[in-house]
């Protein structure tokens, strides 16, 4: 079965980079300097670097001159005694001067070299067998470009991060039960356990895992309007807390800094895609095949973006 979405002009998950220092721009006078301390805390909590090298640049990059970047997004499945799968996989490209995102959702059963691990396996393997680390190589190789910055989400604790904000509010369009809770189609209100089980549910779907993404994504989107508000600022530590807990990125203060300084445009043109392919059986267990084709051209599409060869 081939699937492929495209939506445009959306704010996503590249905010999510800055939701903090959002929250540090709306403040102001003695209440910005206590959000500055818990700010520059949090992201010190949230900064796990990790060491690899790439041949895919020819050069370091440097935030501060306008260059584009990558970014891959890793919503991962923690719970206790497993180290977790990244169930959600998303690639975002993001170029300055173009004023513009691409943001490619990889379906986690897609058939790849899991790099560094010497197998062909479920590209969300990686996490699981290798840390982010692992994840960035595969997902490098698999589309090559470079992959210059991940951020890791917790989706198990990510219920705290929705409760901190207060809530979230989400356009349902499928009517179906998860967990116990039934979700009816129109404009719906959830605290941090109902958007866990809303963003998890795949079976009822028509759309199986690219419908769960999305729903991933709107929660996502709604956290970011609900952490944003002035609202909010009044539990900004209840949302830093979670914050710390629950995302870990290898961008620096100074790195977060430059990117909403010098990229914020280009988050007013965000365009989503998915990787056509088709569902199969090797030795009994499901596959998603991307053919050679398919995948040169995603390939073309993301080094265009990144101006790299």
């Amino acid at each position: 079965m081939t699937h492929e979405k495209k939506k445009k002009k959306k704010r996503t998950w590249l905010k999510v980079v800055g939701i903090i220092v959002l929250l540090f721009i709306l403040a102001g006078g003695t209440f910005a300097f206590s959000v500055w301390n818990s700010l520059t805390k949090t992201v010190e909590t949230m900064h796990t670097p990790i060491e690899r090298s790439t041949d895919k640049r020819t050069k370091e990059l440097v935030l501060s001159d306008y260059e584009p970047f990558s970014m891959l997004m890793l919503g991962v499945d923690e719970r206790d005694g497993d180290k977790g799968r990244s169930d959600t996989m998303i690639v975002l490209t993001v170029n300055p001067k173009l004023k513009s995102v691409k943001m490619l959702s990889i379906p986690r059963d897609t058939r790849t070299e899991i790099v560094g691990h010497g197998t062909q396996d479920k590209i969300n393997h990686a996490f699981a067998f290798g840390g982010a680390e692992m994840a960035m190589d595969t997902v490098e190789n698999f589309l090559d470009i470079p992959i210059d910055y991940y951020m890791k989400i917790n989706m198990e604790g990510f219920k705290d991060i929705v409760d901190a904000v207060g809530g979230v509010t989400v356009q349902n369009d499928l009517n179906f039960t998860e967990e116990g809770t039934t979700f009816n189609k129109g404009m719906i209100e959830l605290n941090g356990k109902e958007a866990l089980a809303y963003a998890r549910m795949r079976y009822e779907d028509p759309n199986g895992d690219f419908g769960r993404q999305s729903r991933q994504r709107a929660i996502i989107e709604a956290v970011i309007k609900e952490g944003a508000s002035v609202s909010t600022l009044t539990s900004y530590g209840d949302v830093f807390d979670a914050l710390s807990k629950n995302i870990q990125t290898n961008l620096t203060f100074d790195d977060m800094m430059d990117i909403q300084k010098n990229y914020r445009d280009a988050s007013n043109d965000i365009s989503q895609s998915s990787i056509a392919g088709t569902g199969t059986k090797i030795d009994g267990i499901y596959y998603y095949l991307v053919s050679e084709e398919e995948q040169k051209k995603i390939q073309r599409e993301l080094k265009e973006h990144l101006t790299v060869k």
